[in-house]
């Protein structure tokens, strides 16, 4: 068996996916269950001015991206080992367009969420009381 660069970056992604589901789930247990916003819909590493109310999505996503992590990271030596196949996990191309989009799908997600956390304002910006007295 030689190594070449294509099977280099097929262990490359799937060794890849493990600290992802890791960090993906504990980020949804953080989220779900200890009602820890710290990592709600950052934005230059400011959370938004009311992180529990886009908690529930940022939770979602994270869930939903590391539990397909975990089918994925399950379903490769399954079927690997075994023959049994549990999703499109009989070549690289099903296995790495599942685990491709799904973080390329978690990152757009977290993007969008951080924008509409903290939206843009248009228009000139108000002076405060204080610096009118003065």
């Amino acid at each position: 068996m030689t190594f070449n660069t294509f099977i280099v970056m097929a262990w490359i992604l799937f060794l890849a996916l493990f600290p992802m589901a890791f960090i993906w789930l504990r980020r949804a247990w953080r989220i779900f269950f200890r009602k820890d916003y710290s990592e709600v819909a950052l934005k230059g590493g400011e959370p938004p001015p009311h992180p529990e109310k886009w908690a529930w999505v940022t939770g979602a996503i994270n869930l939903v991206a590391g539990l397909v992590a975990l089918w994925v990271i399950i379903g490769v030596p399954l079927w690997i080992g075994t023959g049994v196949l549990i999703g499109p996990f009989h070549n690289f191309n099903g296995w790495s367009a599942v685990a491709g989009s799904t973080i390329w799908l978690k990152i757009f997600a977290d993007f969008i969420v951080s924008r509409q956390a903290h939206p843009f304002l248009l228009g000139r910006k108000k002076k405060s009381k204080a610096k009118n007295r003065s």
